[in-house]
Parts: C-alpha cells; sequence; structure tokens
C-alpha cells in the first residue's frame, strides 16, 4: 500500500493506493496520522479510489485511524469506496460507524457544511 496526501481546504486528503492489509502499512499510515494529529489537523479524507483490495487488518487500520483523529477533536471520512470495499464495510456493520462519500469533493464539502452550521 502506498499513500499521499493533499490538503483541501479545511480538511486533508489521504488516497490509498495498492493493497490495504494492515501490517508494516498500518504502522506507516499510524506515523502519519499522529504527525496530521500533532500540526493541527484534524479532519480527514481517506481516498479509497485506488484500492484494490482490503482485508480485516486494513478495516482494523480505518478503524484506528478514526479513534485517533475523532479523539484529536475531528474525524475521519471515506471517499470513493468501491462495491467490494462498501460490501466489506456493511459485512462488518461499519457502514453506520464512518460517514463516507461518493467523491471526494463532497467530503471535504461535508467538512465546510459542519463549519457554517455550527457558525
Amino acid at each position: 500500500m502506498r499513500f499521499k496526501t493533499e490538503e483541501r481546504y479545511n480538511a486533508v486528503v489521504l488516497q490509498l493506493k495498492g493493497d490495504v492489509m494492515g501490517g508494516p502499512d498500518g504502522a506507516k499510515l499510524h506515523d502519519q496520522l499522529r504527525e496530521l494529529k500533532e500540526s493541527g489537523q484534524q479532519n480527514l479524507v481517506i481516498d479509497l479510489s485506488k484500492v484494490r483490495f482490503m482485508n480485516s487488518s486494513g478495516l482494523g487500520m480505518l478503524i484506528g485511524g478514526l479513534a485517533t483523529m475523532r479523539n484529536a477533536g475531528g474525524d475521519l471520512r471515506l471517499a470513493n469506496a468501491t462495491d467490494r470495499i462498501q460490501s466489506l464495510l456493511m459485512i462488518a456493520k461499519l457502514l453506520t460507524v464512518f460517514k463516507h462519500y461518493e467523491s471526494v469533493d463532497e467530503a471535504v464539502e461535508s467538512y465546510n457544511d459542519e463549519t457554517a452550521a455550527e457558525g
């Protein structure tokens, strides 16, 4: 698994690519999230459009990331989940845990919508 980050408005987009299966990749992702949290970033969007395969350890990585961002006062949202990943989320009963969007733009905009509603 590889990933790249990009800042958009008040969110960071993390695009995952390849197979998401935990292990050393999970540690790299955890380090990246810790860096984001320490730099004051709280709103994260995970772009899943380039993920070929995800197993239960990969789901665990996402759950850990969600907990990290929520503990920092933010959130982690999913975008572009393929049918296969949506099925995995449904089987694991995680569709109600994660907010998920059809596109990265929609996910980023959801943070802006919440900020406007609070103000």
